[in-house]
């Protein structure tokens, strides 16, 4: 089950999709910005149906 969500990049603040596998449960993981090449965090929480996903900098 693949879900896209909009985020901002929490150091460029640009507009950017990211691409959720929700069967995987919860995860954890590193990207980088597409724009300005700084990692980001992103924590999905899931329960395979409902799912809510949050960025944050490496300083957060």
């Amino acid at each position: 089950m693949l879900e896209t969500q909009a985020y901002d990049c929490p150091y460029c603040g640009e507009p950017a999709e990211a691409v959720l596998d929700l069967s995987g449960g919860d995860q954890q993981y590193i990207e980088d910005c597409p724009v300005c090449c700084r990692p980001i965090t992103f924590v999905l929480s899931t329960d395979g149906e409902q799912w809510s996903l949050e960025t944050y900098s490496e300083n957060e």
